[in-house]
């Protein structure tokens, strides 16, 4: 049976999913209404600010399927094809978002059965993969020269990238206003079939697509969140051209090159709910880890410190849940940029009636 496509739209949550659904449904010459529970542009960090600003923009397919799955790799493999066109359309771009030089990930000479287990792990979930290569001391100089010397082995992921996030965050955010979507702020909601509903009223819509991550969690309890932690430093004494993971036995540190000198740098997870600030013993392993790095980073200057919670099902794998007026997209986890097109282009397919292609049967649709 064929339904109608829906033309006014609105979308709850203003993480990456939420603009990113708005920016293309708008381009469709739909009518679209974003609501946001907090400000569409947080320059601190706040207890409800989506995890897209505090997210690292890794695209990261092979680093991610070592703790995930196959079909985690797939969708970051589109991921890696659909970002450099998505971000080929955006008129408000003054600076480059995208940038495809792989990533590197390295071990100190005592932690060198961690890269070992890492590259074991990698060839068990996506046997006779051929865009890695390990690189012995030279290599690594060769591709970051400001890294520590002391590094000896390490593995080079070649098809892995990175986005600049927040700055892709805010160029979205120009987009869907250029485009003309009535941005609805500081407006916490409720959603249910074909209604949002606020404290002030209940507004009907022709379909309604909810985006809020945790902010979802009262109507869907299975939600959890995982607490992630991150360290924003700044300097001029250091290049990187690539996200650099250093494999430790306690952690697995990751730190990304941002824009104007800017290095964002955390470890993986903490299966915890808390949002408190970073604790004392994180940040010193999180500082004394970026220092073994490369000495240069002493002198860098700390700008911001921020705790979020990813929201994840238990299965650690994200959900497209359709109903009649409503559609659910959720649990990104710990993987936002790199599994957002794929969930984006399931949403759109089911809006438009079109034949579903990025991994269906993966978001349980």
């Amino acid at each position: 049976m064929t339904h109608s496509i829906p033309n006014n739209i609105a979308i709850a949550g203003a993480g990456l999913l939420g603009r990113l659904l708005a920016w293309q449904l708008l381009q469709a010459n739909c009518k679209v209404t974003l609501f946001e529970a907090g400000s569409f542009t947080p320059d601190t960090p706040q207890t409800n600010r989506a995890a897209a600003f505090t997210a690292a923009g890794m695209i990261a397919p092979l680093s991610e399927a070592v703790v995930s799955d196959e079909g985690v790799y797939r969708m970051g493999q589109f991921a890696l094809q659909q970002w450099p066109q998505w971000l080929s359309k955006l008129q408000m771009q003054t600076a480059p978002l995208f940038f495809q030089h792989g990533s590197l990930v390295i071990a100190h000479p005592q932690d060198i059965s961690e890269l070992d287990q890492f590259e074991r792990e990698l060839q068990f979930v996506i046997p006779q993969c051929k865009t890695y290569r390990r690189v012995n001391q030279q290599q690594i100089q060769e591709l970051e020269p400001d890294l520590n010397p002391n590094f000896s082995q390490g593995l080079f992921l070649a098809e892995e990238g990175h986005v600049h996030n927040r700055e892709l965050l805010r160029v979205l955010l120009s987009e869907i206003s250029l485009l003309g979507a009535k941005l609805r702020e500081f407006t916490p909601v409720e959603v249910a079939a074909n209604k949002i509903i606020t404290e002030a009223s209940e507004e009907e819509f022709d379909l309604v697509i909810d985006c809020r991550g945790m902010g979802a969690r009262d109507q869907h309890p299975q939600l959890r969140g995982v607490r992630g932690e991150t360290l924003h430093v700044e300097t001029k004494e250091i290049q990187l051209q690539r996200p650099v993971r250093l494999m430790h036995p306690r952690y697995q540190l990751y730190i990304v090159p941002k824009l104007n000198n800017r290095f964002i740098i955390g470890a993986t997870q903490i299966e915890s709910e808390d949002r408190s600030p970073v604790t004392l013993q994180s940040s010193l392993e999180l500082s004394s880890a970026l220092y073994t790095l490369s000495p240069a980073f002493a002198e860098a200057r700390i700008i911001e410190m921020d705790v979020n919670l990813r929201p994840a099902y238990m299965d650690n794998l994200p959900k497209v849940i359709i109903q009649d007026g409503l559609i659910t997209a959720n649990g990104l986890f710990r993987h936002g940029y790199l599994l957002a097109p794929a969930m984006v282009e399931n949403v759109l397919a089911h809006i438009f009636q079109k034949e579903e292609k990025v991994f269906n049967e993966l978001l349980n649709c």
